[in-house]
């Protein structure tokens, strides 16, 4: 029975990534890469549960809340709100969701899509053997490109007229539940 018990307690920590003896689990060199990966794989999980919402095309979700009611929506605020989302790295991309809504009031779902794709690509980095410190400031770097990009291309506008100022508004309103009223809502805006 002693046999038994030890062969079955070997068993549970054999293998190349367990360690020899409990001093061991701290010195394991490839657990912060296990780590890394296993935070990529649960947001980019968040990020593929709602990227089919996205868009005029977008697929509406039906989500039961733990009080058994049923939701249905395309909103990715509202999606990412109702989820039961545990894992630490998956809550980042919730709460990535909110901050967004709180700052713009729109593009909730883009903002998680977007964070989703840029984990893709620093997961392939990272299996090229790219150091995380480099990915890191890559995306700084690009972020800083992007925003010269943005200035570059935008289009200055005058507070004074009126009329391109009601066709930003209608534009803007033209992807919310309220688009039918968006001539309406515009000009209170």
């Amino acid at each position: 029975m002693a046999a038994a018990t030890a062969t079955a307690s070997s068993a549970k920590t054999s293998g190349p990534s367990a360690p020899r003896n409990r001093n061991d689990t701290f010195n394991q060199k490839d657990k912060p890469a296990q780590v890394r990966l296993s935070n990529i794989t649960a947001a980019k999980a968040v990020a593929d549960a709602i990227r089919t919402s996205l868009g005029p095309r977008g697929m509406d979700k039906m989500i039961e809340t733990g009080k058994k009611e049923v939701v249905i929506s395309n909103d990715g605020a509202t999606i990412l709100k109702h989820m039961s989302v545990l894992h630490p790295a998956a809550r980042m991309l919730v709460d990535l969701s909110a901050a967004q809504d709180v700052e713009a009031g729109d593009g909730t779902t883009s903002v998680v899509v977007l964070a989703g794709s840029l984990l893709i690509a620093a997961e392939k980095l990272l299996k090229k053997g790219v150091h995380p410190t480099q990915i890191a400031e890559g995306f700084q770097y690009a972020a800083i490109e992007a925003v010269k990009i943005l200035e570059d291309i935008s289009i200055p506008i005058n507070l004074d007229d009126r009329e391109f100022l009601l066709k930003s508004a209608t534009t803007s309103l033209s992807s919310k539940v309220v688009s039918q009223y968006s001539s309406i809502l515009a000009p209170i805006v």
